[in-house]
């Protein structure tokens, strides 16, 4: 290998090591771990408004079973579906009826 080659290769690396810690110190905070999403969050929206047949009340970028999805709630005429979508492919992965919305514990009564 050159000596051209062997830096290049060196720099490839020494960016890989600083995008892999940048990311890893990232992940504690949701917001900040989205960068990692290939689709936006408006897409995965789009997606699982489609896939559901109703509108967007809520959406967040969170981890689901160890891995990060975009995880939207769809409101459908008098049902409320959480829908799990792909941040990666913009596909959905999963589909479940909400009956009591028990995770959102910033929906206090005032």
């Amino acid at each position: 290998m050159n000596r051209k080659s062997h830096v290049a290769v060196l720099a490839a690396l020494s960016a890989a090591a600083i995008g892999s810690a940048y990311a890893a110190k990232s992940m504690g905070n949701d917001a900040l771990a989205v960068s990692g999403a290939t689709i936006s969050l408006v897409k995965a929206v789009t997606a699982a408004e489609q896939h559901a047949g109703g509108k967007a009340s809520r959406a967040e970028y969170e981890r689901h079973n160890g891995k990060y999805v975009f995880d939207v709630e769809i409101v459908n005429g008098k049902k409320v579906m959480d829908v799990k979508v792909d941040p990666s492919t913009g596909k959905v992965m999963a589909v479940t009826e909400d009956k009591a919305d028990h995770d959102d514990d910033n929906d206090k009564a005032d």
